[in-house]
């Protein structure tokens, strides 16, 4: 079993061959492939965490579509002052679908 840990959006990710991925927003290359930066390759019985060998890993994705994330509403209130505020966010996020490890 290979799989690999990358570095995502300030985040890290487990992800295999195959595996469909929600990032944070991601620019696509030229053919919508990215290539995302491994943190820990593991093959088999073999942990990979050296630096220097991670360099020559390549963890290729395919963009599959740009969405948005769920509306997280964020109210603020001060008590006797009339003061009220209320605010929305919807996170920008990226799915991509694993296709190489090498």
């Amino acid at each position: 079993m290979v799989y690999a840990v990358v570095r995502a959006g300030g985040r890290q990710e487990k992800v295999e061959v195959g595996s469909v991925v929600t990032l944070d927003r991601v620019k696509a290359g030229e053919n919508g492939t990215i290539e995302l930066p491994a943190v820990l390759l593991v093959d088999g019985e073999n942990i990979t965490s050296d630096a220097a060998a991670l360099a020559k890993v390549v963890v290729t994705a395919e963009v599959l579509g740009d969405l948005r994330g769920p509306k997280i509403v964020i109210q603020k209130f001060k008590n006797k002052t009339g003061y009220k505020k209320r605010q929305g966010h919807r996170q920008e996020l990226t799915r991509v679908k694993v296709t190489g490890i090498k």
